[in-house]
This record gives C-alpha cells, structure tokens and sequence, in this order.
C-alpha cells in the first residue's frame, strides 16, 4: 500500500489569522480591495490540487466567537504560512479584526438565478444606470451571501449594497451565470409628495366662466355738440346687453334635467309644384312677302 496521511484526503477545512489587505507586503491590492476574493497560502492549494475537487475554488469564512459568516473566491495563493487575506468590507461583515482566527472550509454552491439588494445611501440614485455599474462590480465577485453588505467602487467613490435576497439558496456563485436583478429602495429614501392639481367637480361647478367686458363706447359729435341723454341711455343698454351675451356664451347648462335624449333627424322637404307646359307659339311669316322689298 502506498503510505498516504488521512489528513490530505479530507475537505479542506483549516483556522488561519486574517489580515486586511493593506497589512499585506509589496504593492497595495486594489483589485482584492474592490471585489470578493481572498488570498490563500500556498499550502491550501496544494492540499486542494490532491482532491478531487469542483472548480471554481469556492470557501466558506466563519467567525465563531462572533457567529458570523459569509462566502468567498479565491484570487491568489502567495499568503503566507498560517495567514490569509480579506478585504476590509469582508472583516466588517465577520466582526474581525487584525489577526483574529477564522475558519476557511472548501465548499460548493448552487449557481445563482435571481438577487436583491439594498443600497445603504441614497446617493446610489445619482447614478444613471445602476444594473450595469453593478453587472461590471460583481465581475470582481464570485460569490453572494444573504445579509452580507457588499462595497462597489465607482466614479471614485465607494457604494455599499445589502444583499437581501438570494436564490436558490441564502449563499450563491455567480460565476458564469445569469442571474436577475432587483433594487429595494434605498435606505433614508423617502418619495416625494404628488399634489393633486385637477379641480373636484364642485369646485369646477362653482367657478362661473367669465370673460371680459367689452368697454362701452359712447360716441361724440363732430361739431361738438353734446348727445342727447336719451341717445347715451340707449348706446349704454346696448352696450350691456352685448356685454352679457358674451359673458353667458360657452357656460355650461349646469341645471338640465337628466333625461332621455331624442334627437329629431327628419327633415321635412317642401312639396314641388308641378311644372304646367305651355303650348309652343308659332311666329312664322307669310309666304307671299318673302323676297319683296319694303319701299322707302
């Protein structure tokens, strides 16, 4: 038998101390900073390569002291021995801080259809189109955890989202997959209030329709006398008779009784008289004084 230690053919299951990726020696990581990765040491990878395993690598983070946990890729095993790194979003989710223990357990998840989230401000809004601002962060993710809030970088400033529904299940890879969409109002969001501009009917009915009254000319005289009295009484009532026949067109009957509505279509023509002929009248000449010549 070939001598082999129980160990290497179990699940990778390990307790290492975290550290945020700025604790990390060499360059700074944004892209581990941005997206939803860890940095593992080298011998995770050597124990998983002996296993018949599932890729992509996908792990399950714990926090037992505080009863936290999420899910996570793998993006690079250069950590060193007994550490691995997170990001700072992923160390506020599990309550960790520097260098406390957290268990890293291999693990398989369904493929994602469908999640929801929550941005916690409602500066979100400003952004035009938020599904692919979002569709470009999630590239740097290869998991979903229910509860967790997730940071996306965009325009140079940071934006957290709760994650409040997942299928089919509480925790999901979203690697290669399609996977719908849906926004929750933003937390501190509040819609604005509508006014109700149309009138009730009462008030439309109490509004009588006016127009403008037609200034009343009196005329004068041309050579300067003054118009009688009689003449002024008369142009001013008809001046106000005209007046209110413009105020009362186009105002609405409001007092018609309800009814039935006949509307009388026949038009009755006018009886045509008959035409009597009248016997032609010949107005002929006499033979006998065609071709004699009238005397002068």
């Amino acid at each position: 038998m070939f001598p082999f230690r129980y160990e290497e053919m179990q699940p990778y299951n390990k307790s290492l101390k975290c550290f945020s990726v700025i604790m990390m020696a060499g360059k700074e990581r944004t892209d581990v900073e941005r997206g939803g990765k860890i940095i593992l040491p080298s011998s995770a990878l050597e124990h998983l390569t002996r296993l018949h395993i599932q890729f992509p690598m996908l792990f399950k983070l714990t926090n037992k002291s505080k009863n936290r946990e999420t899910h996570c890729g793998v993006l690079e095993f250069v950590a060193e021995e007994g550490r691995c790194y997170l990001p700072y979003w992923m160390m506020k989710n599990l309550l960790l801080k520097e260098g406390e223990i957290i268990q890293v357990q291999y693990v398989n998840l369904d493929i994602a259809r469908f999640a929801k989230f929550q941005p916690q401000s409602v500066d979100f809004l400003e952004i035009s189109n938020p599904k692919a601002v979002l569709e470009n962060a999630l590239r740097n993710f290869a998991t979903l955890t229910k509860g967790d809030v997730v940071s996306i970088n965009y325009n140079d400033k940071d934006y957290e989202l709760c994650i409040l529904e997942t299928r089919p299940g509480d925790a999901v890879s979203i690697i290669e997959c399609d996977m719908d969409v849906d926004f929750a109002p933003p937390v501190g969001y509040q819609e604005p209030e509508r006014k109700d501009t149309k009138p009730s009917t009462s008030q439309a009915a109490s509004h009588a329709y006016t127009r403008e009254k037609a200034p009343t000319n009196i005329g004068r005289r041309l050579d300067g006398k003054t118009i009688k009295e009689e003449a002024k009484v008369a142009g001013a009532e008809a001046a106000k008779g005209s007046n209110e026949e413009e105020s009362k067109r186009g105002l609405p009957f409001y007092e018609y009784p309800i009814g039935l509505l006949r509307l009388n279509r026949r038009i009755e023509k006018e009886e045509e008289k008959p035409q009597v002929k009248e016997p032609p009248k010949n107005t002929g000449q006499k033979l006998k004084h065609i071709g004699k010549v009238n005397p002068v």
